[in-house]
């Protein structure tokens, strides 16, 4: 158990950003699979679909969220798979 009220103060802060931190993931996780889904039957809204993946991703590994090699690596495979569809 914490000791002081600082501790007390940060451990709320803590489990707040915990759960702002674990909804911005699940949003990520989902909509990767949407794209997923989306590029094995209409490309084109796969693409819209990634752009908003990629931006997320970007937006998450410049806060701390993810670790920028993470994002990176999802943002690849992103290209790859739609350039699969693509042929």
């Amino acid at each position: 158990m914490p000791i002081t009220r600082s501790a007390i103060k940060s451990m709320r802060s803590d489990a707040r950003k915990h759960k702002l931190n674990q909804m911005i993931t699940s949003e990520i996780k989902t909509l990767l699979k949407k794209v997923t889904v989306l590029a094995s039957q209409d490309l084109e809204k796969a693409k819209a679909a990634a752009q908003s993946v990629t931006s997320k991703l970007d937006k998450a590994a410049r806060k701390g969220i993810i670790p920028k090699g993470r994002a990176d690596r999802k943002k690849a495979d992103l290209g790859r798979l739609l350039s699969k569809a693509k042929s």
